[in-house]
């Protein structure tokens, strides 16, 4: 397939890691505990099963974790391409209500509705709510998935239509541990 002269032009404008929710001198907490999945190691490419909706089949992949921190209420999922040519990085899962005695979510399990009953979603990338597989510009180069997870001390009272702005204002100064795990994925 011939390259994609859009993805071509704005292969050097990005939003940048810098962006990311993780990188907020507010959400700052210690990394004590690890986030990983069976689907692919860190830095290594998502497989195309878990795709973004408009071509693939768009299957949450499996992810799991060690335990968090004992005083932990509540388990917050942001996942996000900060490779996005915007400003701010596409947000490609905003998941709340993750009980902390869990120690992972199986694949599809961020699906909308999710098959785990205490999950609530926000609306990420396309407006629609639960997981959107990763879905780059063709020949932007790789893009970057970051999933981040955070450790609350409090359970987060939003309403159903949050919006991360507000998930980002109700965790400042209740993070209290958090993890991480980066996945790729590129269309040539």
């Amino acid at each position: 397939m011939p390259a994609n002269p859009l993805g071509l032009a704005l292969r050097n404008r990005r939003a940048g890691h810098h962006t990311l929710v993780w990188a907020r001198p507010d959400l700052q907490a210690p990394e004590n505990f690890a986030l990983t999945s069976t689907a692919f190691d860190h830095g290594n490419p998502i497989p195309e099963r878990h795709r973004g909706r408009l071509f693939g089949a768009n299957i949450s992949p499996a992810i799991a974790w060690t335990s968090p921190p004992a005083e932990t209420a509540e388990l917050v999922l942001i996942v996000q391409d900060p490779d996005a040519p915007r400003r701010t990085p596409a947000t490609h899962g905003l998941t709340l209500g993750i009980d902390p005695s869990r120690s992972g979510i199986p694949e599809n399990g961020l699906a909308h509705p999710s098959p785990i009953p205490s999950l609530r979603h926000g609306r990420g990338a396309l407006g629609h709510r639960g997981w959107a597989g990763p879905l780059p510009l063709r020949s932007h180069g790789p893009h970057s998935y970051v999933f981040q997870l955070f450790a609350l001390d409090y359970q987060l009272d939003l309403s159903d239509k949050f919006t991360l702005a507000e998930v980002i204002h109700a965790m400042a100064g209740h993070v209290i541990a958090r993890a991480r795990l980066d996945g790729t994925y590129e269309i040539r």
